[in-house]
């Protein structure tokens, strides 16, 4: 095993495969799904994050601020989802009723049709593309890691 140089702080080649590895497994998984998606739903997998979401949120509701928090993404970005859901009749947008600044998201009937209906396959897809793959074990030591790697974010 290489150490990284203290002057540099380099990954030792045994820290550099993992970190490849990584980020080549989590692009395939996430193209697998975006795919999935795009040709079933006709939404990003991003889209589909944020129905989702609101598909397991008290009153199928979420602050917008809280719903971009929850999926990672900026509100600008969250907003222009939002909007995209909106135009299809899956999320209604509306003032919050205790904070004028503040907007909530709801998931719509059709919304949760929508999620309904796609979740068997997207679930089918992580299976396929990540459990099928790994014993119950790696399942468990996956968990550790990604909960390892989370802490603090």
């Amino acid at each position: 095993m290489t150490r990284p140089n203290p002057n540099t702080g380099w990954l030792t080649d045994e820290e550099q495969h993992a970190w490849r590895s990584m980020l080549l497994a989590y692009q395939n998984v996430f193209d697998g799904m975006d795919k999935q998606l795009r040709g079933e739903v006709k939404i990003p997998h991003a889209y589909y994050i944020i129905l989702a979401m609101l598909s397991e949120a008290p009153e199928r509701t979420l602050r917008m601020t809280e719903l971009a928090r929850l999926t990672r993404a900026s509100q600008s970005r969250t907003s222009h989802a939002v909007a995209a859901l909106e135009e299809r009749g899956w999320v209604r947008r509306e003032p919050c009723p205790s904070d004028r600044r503040g907007h909530l998201a709801t998931l719509t009937e059709a919304g949760f049709a929508t999620v309904v209906a796609a979740a068997p396959n997207h679930v089918a897809e992580v299976r396929r593309l990540v459990f099928d793959r790994l014993t119950p074990t790696q399942v468990h030591q996956l968990g550790e890691i990604m909960d390892s790697i989370n802490d603090g974010q």
